[in-house]
């Protein structure tokens, strides 16, 4: 049961960040998030908490950055998400691994074409 409930969950939040309603969208991640960004772009590494992952939202938004999640799997505790993202004039398919603990996400990671990333924003 608590698979069909992180889905639903990671279902909303997908479609809040969409529509551009952060605070929707932050409802069901923890306050100790771990939000790990793969490569060696500048916002790449491990940005821990709300007000961390806030700023890095910002950041995309700048760069146009839109997701389209695409297929939906999940278990108790993990959601995985196959998504195309679209990046500044870039575009590539993504798979993010949510992990929730108590109805709340307390890890998001990423893979995907971290190129895109550098070449948006630039390397380390």
């Amino acid at each position: 049961m608590a698979g069909e409930e992180n889905l639903e969950r990671a279902k909303q939040g997908y479609a809040a960040f969409a529509s551009g309603d952060a605070a929707a969208a932050m409802q069901d991640i923890s306050d100790e998030i771990e939000w790990i960004v793969a490569g060696n772009s500048a916002i790449s590494g491990t940005h821990r908490g709300k007000q961390e992952v806030g700023a890095l939202w910002g950041k995309l938004a700048e760069k146009g950055f839109s997701v389209a999640p695409e297929y939906w799997f999940s278990d108790d505790e993990r959601v995985v998400v196959l998504n195309h993202v679209k990046l500044e004039g870039g575009e590539a398919d993504v798979a993010d691994v949510l992990t929730f603990r108590d109805g709340k996400v307390v890890k998001f990671q990423s893979a995907g074409d971290t190129a895109l990333l550098e070449q948006a924003f630039g390397s380390r």
